[in-house]
């Protein structure tokens, strides 16, 4: 966190920044960062919700417990921020809450039934909660990411067999993309993903609400 604040800085001075930490599955963590942003910035315009983990089972293997801390981390993580930050939201001209969710919620993987399952939950939990809050001027959009360059995918590159270590991580991330029939042959990269993000938290996206964007790299087969 101090290393991601300080690029930030560096890279935009003067800026107005707060950087702090909390547990999203806990409340009053959370009602406590929401009030020490409006202290330090003033009352928040737009809320983006992007917690989340990746659980891989099959329904087989996957005990009740793992289905209720998937359920607990996806939804609860979206429900205490938006809780949080909602009387805030509710004082802005240009309000709006962005949920960071993956294409798992329209097109669910068998080895990932658990994720699949909370992920398709909060598709739904969008579009319920931009119907609720359309009134009151407040917009509600996601993204469905597919596969985007992180440290999960560097990790599995560091530890690829002996008989790929001839590739670099170029060709190993286009033969993986080739495996998984992404359209654009590679993984996406963050700041892809962030500029979905940009657009439908900002007055550029004014007249949309409900929706979601994909941004998988034509992965998806849901359309």
């Amino acid at each position: 966190m101090a290393t991601a604040e300080a690029q930030l800085r560096d890279a935009h001075p003067g800026c107005r920044l707060h950087a702090g930490t909390c547990d999203v599955l806990q409340p009053e963590q959370v009602r406590a960062f929401a009030a020490e942003v409006e202290t330090t910035l003033g009352p928040a315009d737009m809320l983006i919700n992007n917690a989340g983990q990746g659980r891989v089972s099959t329904f087989a293997d996957t005990e009740d417990q793992a289905w209720l801390d998937e359920l607990q981390l996806k939804f609860f993580s979206v429900i205490h921020a938006t809780r949080a930050f909602l009387p805030q939201l509710e004082r802005s001209p240009n309000a709006s809450i962005v949920c960071v969710n993956s294409l798992l919620a329209v097109q669910p993987e068998p080895h990932m039934v658990a994720t699949s399952a909370a992920r398709a939950g909060v598709h739904n939990l969008v579009r319920s909660l931009a119907t609720e809050f359309a009134p009151k001027g407040i917009r509600v959009n996601g993204i469905l990411l597919g596969l985007v360059e992180s440290g999960q995918w560097r990790r599995r590159f560091e530890a690829r067999p002996e008989a790929d270590r001839h590739l670099d991580w170029a060709a190993w991330t286009a033969r993986l993309a080739q495996h998984k029939h992404i359209q654009l042959g590679r993984l996406g990269l963050p700041q892809e993903a962030a500029r979905a993000i940009l657009f439908l938290a900002s007055p550029l996206s004014s007249y949309t609400t409900g929706s979601h964007i994909d941004v998988s790299g034509g992965l998806s087969r849901h359309a």
